[in-house]
This record gives structure tokens, sequence and C-alpha cells, in this order.
């Protein structure tokens, strides 16, 4: 509901202000708390896109595409989750550093996706 109510809010603003992406985002996790995994996705696809399109920071992008993994995940679409995994990973690395606790965690997520398709020499590194 709340996700709805935010999105609602600020859906009439244009379409770089930023708290209508904001709003996108709550609705996306809205949808998936409800699960309304297909509708969330659609969602989690077009706030990505908008981020893009409107030059958002690389950090912003690495959370969105993790968040969008994790939908493609719930809905069984595992390799395209996996594409996402990697880039959110190699993207913490160069952005952070190999230390850095996002990075760390990008990598478990990475290893954990590798790991669901039973890739796992290609998780032993990681």
């Amino acid at each position: 509901a709340l996700g709805w109510a935010c999105w609602k809010t600020y859906v009439g603003r244009p379409e770089g202000d930023w708290n209508r992406i904001n709003a996108m985002n709550e609705l996306g996790t809205g949808l998936s708390a409800a699960e309304h995994h297909e509708d969330a996705l659609a969602v989690r696809e077009a706030e990505l896109s908008t981020r893009r399109r409107l030059g958002d920071s690389e950090e912003s992008i690495l959370t969105v595409q993790g968040n969008l993994a994790v939908t493609y995940v719930v809905i069984g679409r595992h390799e395209e989750a996996l594409n996402l995994y990697r880039d959110v990973y190699s993207g913490r690395v160069r952005l952070n550093g190999e230390e850095h606790l996002t990075t760390l965690i990008a990598a478990n997520n990475y290893a954990l996706s590798l790991n669901e398709l039973k890739r796992f020499e290609e998780a032993k590194p990681l």
C-alpha cells in the first residue's frame, strides 16, 4: 500500500524528478513484498532504464540492478539474474575495491547465483 501511495503522489511529476524515481523504487519494493513479482519486474526494469537515461550515479544503478536480479531469481529467470549479479559484482569491485562490504555482499550474491545454476567451478574464486 505504501508503494502505491508513494507512486500516486509523485507519478505526475516530470520523469527526471528524483522523488518520482524513488517512488518507482518504493512501488517495486511493495509489489515484491506483496508477491506480485511480475508487476515488480516491470517496475524494476523501468526504474533501471530511467536511472540510466538520466545519468544516475553508478552506486544507484548497481543497487537497482541488484534489486532487479533478486526479482529475476524469484520468477525463475536465473540466467538473467546471474548476468546482473556479475555486473553488480564487477561494478562494486571497480567502485569500492575488493574488501568493501558492498563488494563482499555482491560477491556472495554472485556466488550463490552460480551455485543455483550448478556452476561450481566458476564460484570457487569468489
